[in-house]
């Protein structure tokens, strides 16, 4: 099943815009991809690109693909799309496409994406693909966008909402551990509780949350023209 991610996020058009379409930007606040970097290209032709993501400490892989976008549309919309692989051996991803659309509303943009991709390593690779690699990919999404609309909304820069999310973590894990240890009549039960809370209880308003993301789409959710192009 096809991944899909939405949210509001209220600002410029053209500043939106740019922060999800240039590299350097995008690579600021998108979990997904450590590094993005575009190659030349002939007039009219797609535009062809790099990626590499930082899986653990020395260990990068890198793929590339093609992208494509429309910033005039007679409905004001506009939308981008693209077609990715990697024949790094330790990708999880072999290939895949998706697309970004930007569709201006009365509270905001809805800006929303709807990707797939096809995975290696045979039966082994699809079963962890569904147990952990989709929900991750999914939530890394989510969480990434809920980032760019706090850059976009409140000024709260990538790195800065990153450390303020790793903050609150911490914190978090502080008071259960400190329950745990000041709970000599059963910890387990109270530090059950105090872990439960820790992780329902939402984030604050500043600290991103791929909760305060749409996961499913409202109708149908159909792919633009522009991707059967590339």
């Amino acid at each position: 099943m096809a991944l899909y991610v939405e949210t509001v996020i209220d600002a410029d058009m053209d500043v939106l815009w740019e922060l999800t379409q240039d590299p350097a930007w995008h690579q600021s606040w998108d979990l997904r991809f450590t590094s993005i970097t575009f190659l030349p290209r002939a007039e009219g032709e797609p535009q062809g690109f790099r990626y590499a993501t930082l899986l653990l400490p020395f260990l990068w892989v890198a793929g590339a693909g093609v992208s494509a976008g429309e910033r005039q549309r007679a409905d004001g919309t506009r939308v981008s799309a693209l077609r990715f692989s990697s024949g790094h051996p330790l990708s999880p991803l072999a290939e895949g496409s998706g697309y970004w659309r930007y569709v201006p509303g009365p509270t905001g943009i809805r800006f929303l994406t709807g990707y797939d991709y096809r995975t290696r390593w045979g039966r082994f690779g699809a079963i962890a693909d569904r147990l952990v690699l989709r929900p991750l990919m999914g939530w890394a999404t989510a969480w990434s966008f809920d980032r760019l609309r706090l850059w976009c909304e409140r000024g709260i820069r990538p790195r800065a909402a990153l450390a303020r999310a790793l903050g609150e973590c911490a914190v978090r894990l502080v008071l259960v551990l400190a329950v745990l240890l000041a709970s000599p009549v059963a910890p387990l039960a109270i530090a059950a509780g105090a872990a439960a809370l820790a992780v329902l209880l939402p984030p604050l308003p500043g600290t991103p949350a791929a909760r305060r993301c749409r996961r499913t789409p409202i109708g149908r959710a159909r792919a633009p023209h522009l991707l059967a192009s590339l």
